[in-house]
């Protein structure tokens, strides 16, 4: 099933699927991207990864990445949560 939309430059995410992997509600994610604690960002793979995009989120103490396919498949999604610590740094490089 696909759960995400490209077009541009702009993706659109099924909000219940992202909620799931932060294991948050849906209407906490929406008001977390609005207020800017939770973010994101994209990357187009190349060379052996040409054909996937890598969707990464971001709160104040979990990430959530994903690799879909062109067509918006997830093809993996995984997260880190650090609990009451703060998200380091080196979570939020790309790659």
């Amino acid at each position: 099933m696909t759960h995400i939309a490209f077009a541009d430059d702009a993706i659109q995410i099924d909000a219940d699927v992202l909620a799931k992997a932060f294991r948050i509600e849906a209407d906490d994610l929406k008001q977390g991207m609005r207020d800017g604690t939770i973010t994101g960002r994209f990357e187009r793979g190349a060379d052996e990864d040409a054909g996937k995009i890598r969707l990464t989120f971001f709160a104040a103490s979990r990430r959530v990445r994903m690799t879909v396919d062109e067509s918006g498949t997830i093809l993996t999604c995984s997260a880190i949560d650090f609990g009451k610590l703060p998200l380091p740094a080196s979570s939020r490089r790309a790659g």
